[in-house]
């Protein structure tokens, strides 16, 4: 490798290394949104049906159902999106083997740079990236460059588990309260038990994604709300409470 084709993988490593980090941390964040989905999108769909029939087996068919399909879709989703992050955790651990096997001298070179990008002088950084290669050269380049440990890489079983889970357990809340409540204030209390519910899930959210945690539980709350006017009246609309 050429001087400029060492600056060039350090470029492309530090984009890797930061989704590789942010992959571990979107399984809380997925978590909370996962939750959260399941909240707005089951809220939504019995505060609708609640508003065209008041049959309880109709609105808990209808609920369960979508938990169902919503837990299911989210474990999908979520099951692609980290294997694929896996996927190319193996790709750059793979690469990166091939590269030391291949150029020795020019990964020591490039593991030398990055301590000295880290503070250390010229003669630490490359004394440093020495003792570690005579160490273990593959272990020291994996974690300087990409921050993968492959005894520990992401797993999609686990994420799909944990947004699935999630969903359902922000689920529950609104098909409860829809079904508890007796049928004057059912729609109120559900409102209601909603918004506490998305003012919570929306201030952890805001948390972990270091957001204005105002700003981000308002945009939440607000989003909820009119899912649930929305799909109210559209159930109102074509009322069957006949049925």
């Amino acid at each position: 490798m050429t001087k400029d084709q060492i600056k060039a993988k350090n470029v492309h490593h530090h984009e890797p290394l930061t989704q590789t980090k942010n992959a571990k941390l979107n399984w809380l964040r997925a978590s909370v949104l996962g939750a959260n989905d399941g909240i707005v999108s089951i809220a939504g769909l019995v505060v609708g049906v609640a508003g065209a029939t008041s049959s309880h087996q109709i609105i808990l068919t209808a609920g369960i159902a979508g938990i169902i399909a919503g837990a299911i879709s989210m474990a999908a989703g979520e099951y692609i999106s980290v294997s694929s992050a896996r996927d190319t955790e193996k790709a750059m651990l793979k690469k990166e083997k091939y590269e030391l096997e291949n150029f020795p001298e020019e990964e020591l070179e490039e593991l030398t740079h990055i301590y000295e990008g880290k503070g250390l002088t010229s003669k630490t950084a490359r004394a440093v990236a020495e003792e570690l290669t005579a160490n273990d050269p593959y272990a020291a380049h994996i974690d300087a460059e990409l921050g993968i440990d492959p005894e520990d890489l992401i797993n999609p079983w686990h994420a799909a588990f944990a947004s699935a889970t999630s969903f359902l357990g922000g689920a529950i809340i609104p098909l409860a309260a829809i079904l508890l409540f007796p049928e004057p204030i059912r729609i109120s209390m559900t409102f209601i038990s909603v918004v506490i519910a998305l003012v919570i899930t929306g201030s952890i959210s805001a948390k972990v994604g270091n957001a204005n945690i105002l700003r981000a539980t308002t945009r939440v709350v607000l989003g909820g709300a009119l899912a649930m006017i929305v799909t109210y009246g559209v159930g109102r609309l074509f009322n069957v409470s006949g049925l």
